[in-house]
């Protein structure tokens, strides 16, 4: 039990709101030291994980300054102004596009989202410009409850949706998992039993969205300018 230690830390270092890649790092080296490997042999193996999976780690580094760069000459104020002049759109309608959206690639095994690529520098700026759009200025916590809304988006539309096709890493891996254990499982069935469950995900963010759009339009998290 005490090579848990790990979890622990991690969980730990959440509650502390620390630096999440700092204390995921941490928590592996005390692991390692735990279960008798020396620190030189962590940071080898660490080494050799980053370069063994050097094609998913490196379009991810860099894409950072790719958005970065578009950031800064104004990615978001144009995603925003854009949203505004769509007279129906609201920011719980536009979380639900994108979640749907989200599903539907990740189910197809394309990864066309990312809380760094797609809800940080887009997806949230938009929601927020749909809102201000229909309510006028908003208050800290209304933008809070806003991005919070569309990291769940990401979360849920590419987690929940990801086990549907055959052919997706997720569903490979389950299937070597029951394998190992001696359980029979078709492919198939994984998928079919992974769709009801991505349409219910998309149920409940379509309840979800609607209950920000309702929340927004009664006033209680706007902070609307001049007299009421």
């Amino acid at each position: 039990m005490i090579k848990l230690t790990g979890i622990l830390l991690v969980a730990l270092g959440f509650a502390l709101r620390l630096n999440t890649l700092l204390s995921v790092l941490a928590a592996g080296v005390v692991t390692g030291l735990i279960a008798g490997f020396s620190f030189e042999a962590i940071m080898r193996m660490l080494g050799e994980f980053f370069i063994d999976n050097r094609f998913m780690t490196l379009p991810v580094i860099l894409m950072m300054p790719v958005i970065g760069l578009l950031e800064k000459h104004g990615l978001q104020e144009r995603a925003a102004v854009l949203i505004k002049q769509a007279g129906a759109a609201t920011a719980g309608r536009v979380l639900l596009l994108y979640q749907a959206i989200r599903e539907g690639t990740s189910m197809l095994g394309l990864n066309v989202g990312g809380h760094a690529s797609m809800v940080r520098p887009l997806i949230a700026p938009m929601a927020e410009g749909a809102a201000q759009a229909q309510h006028g200025e908003l208050s800290a916590a209304a933008t809070a409850a806003i991005r919070a809304q569309a990291a769940a988006a990401e979360n849920t539309g590419n987690f929940f949706a990801d086990d549907i096709l055959v052919a997706v890493g997720p569903v490979l891996l389950m299937k070597g998992f029951f394998d190992s254990v001696g359980v029979e499982v078709k492919l198939m069935h994984l998928a079919w039993w992974g769709l009801p469950t991505a349409l219910w995900v998309l149920g409940v963010g379509w309840w979800r969205y609607r209950a920000l759009d309702r929340k927004l339009a009664a006033g209680g998290a706007p902070a609307r300018k001049g007299p009421p």
